[in-house]
């Protein structure tokens, strides 16, 4: 190596330049699409509430003034909704930045953290970023499997991410089985349970994590407002232990979530009535959108968030790039996941019902051309 040329210009620590950096889905169609649908961040199709949009106007014309640095009022509201107390919450610039200040307070250089075969692909950045070893395990089916998480765990395991449901599968673990890791992990492994997609989930064996994280000592939860319809306004939360949450609020910002958030975010998570509109319209058109996707002959992986993974034919005319190349000239935005090891297939999220009639229509005639 030329010693001059490093001396050159600042250079990142060992290990950065390896990370691959996260791509987002696309979200635009060719010019001259007339109305452009999309499909690719698994954002509500319902829009925000109207009391969040309501009260995020109140607040601009106070952009002057610092927020909240606890946003008390917004974890106060949190706790109120879920019955929790408000000392055990933190507040953050979306979930992803709690996810990443975990892996910067837990994991020192050469420490493992365990992440699944087709698990969000952030865990890995923020595993590498905090100088940490990812140590990436099967899945069974598209599903996280708990043996194969235990077997994987050793003395320098210090994390082990597990989203719950899984973007971008949509599969999910019964919480007996959930139960079951936390119970065979060492006590000073932190399991982190991602429930960024809980308010979608209808199933009887699910819990988000909330009972566990409350609890262990060794467990926190992580939800998010996207799914509620404020992607844009990027607010999230972790509930755990008050050591962990006290840790955390060391190292992270001082005004990490902006004021228009929060006042946005306390509106959004008391209008129950808007985020039970937004369950009861994800259940309808997830279950058509199976039964639909499933009669054109398609593999869809069983979810129960608020997307469906397609899996395509292996002929090249009718793949998963063929048919997001037709989709997207027709102004239906859907999302690649070859980085998730899925070269084949579309994630879709849930769209309205134009959108959605509109995928099928299209898949329809592009799978029999």
């Amino acid at each position: 190596m030329d010693k001059t040329a490093d001396k050159a210009r600042p250079t990142p620590r060992a290990g950065i330049m390896e990370i691959e950096a996260y791509v987002p889905g696309k979200s635009t169609a060719p010019a001259g699409v007339a109305k452009v649908h999309k499909l690719s961040s698994n954002e509500n199709p319902l829009g925000p509430s109207p009391k969040a949009i309501e009260a995020a106007r109140e607040v601009a014309s106070k952009l002057d003034v610092y927020p909240d640095g606890t946003a008390r009022r917004l974890r106060e509201a949190i706790g109120e909704v879920h019955g929790l107390n408000a000392a055990n919450i933190i507040c953050s610039n979306g979930s992803d930045e709690i996810l990443g200040l975990l892996a910067q307070t837990y994991l020192a250089p050469g420490d493992e953290a365990i992440i699944t075969e087709h698990a969000f692909m952030i865990y890995k950045i923020y595993i590498q970023s905090a100088g940490g070893k990812p140590v990436t395990v099967k899945e069974t089916d598209e599903r996280a499997d708990v043996d194969a998480i235990l077997a994987a765990v050793t003395p320098r395991t210090k994390i082990v991410f597990l989203a719950n449901p899984n973007n971008p599968t949509g599969t999910y673990l019964p919480f007996q089985e959930v139960r079951r890791l936390h119970a065979a992990l060492p006590g000073n492994v932190l399991l982190v349970l991602d429930a960024a997609y809980a308010e979608y989930v209808r199933r009887n064996d699910y819990e988000a994590g909330i009972e566990l994280a409350g609890s262990a000592q060794n467990v926190v939860m992580t939800r998010t407002f996207s799914k509620l319809g404020l992607g844009g306004a990027r607010i999230g939360w972790m509930y755990g232990p008050l050591h962990i949450v006290d840790a955390i609020n060391r190292i992270r910002g001082p005004f990490n979530v902006n004021a228009t958030a929060i006042e946005a975010g306390i509106a959004a998570i008391r209008d129950r009535a808007h985020v039970e509109r937004s369950s009861l319209h994800n259940e309808t058109w997830l279950i058509w959108l199976n039964e639909q996707l499933t009669k054109l002959g398609l593999r869809v992986t069983p979810s129960v968030g608020n997307f469906v993974l397609i899996h395509f034919p292996e002929d090249k005319k009718h793949s998963a790039e063929a048919a997001d190349d037709y989709l997207t000239q027709r102004g239906y935005i859907l999302r690649r996941v070859t980085g998730y090891g899925f070269p084949n297939a579309l994630r879709m999220s849930v769209g309205t019902e134009e959108a959605n009639r509109g995928v099928i229509d299209a898949l329809t005639t592009f799978l029999k051309s």
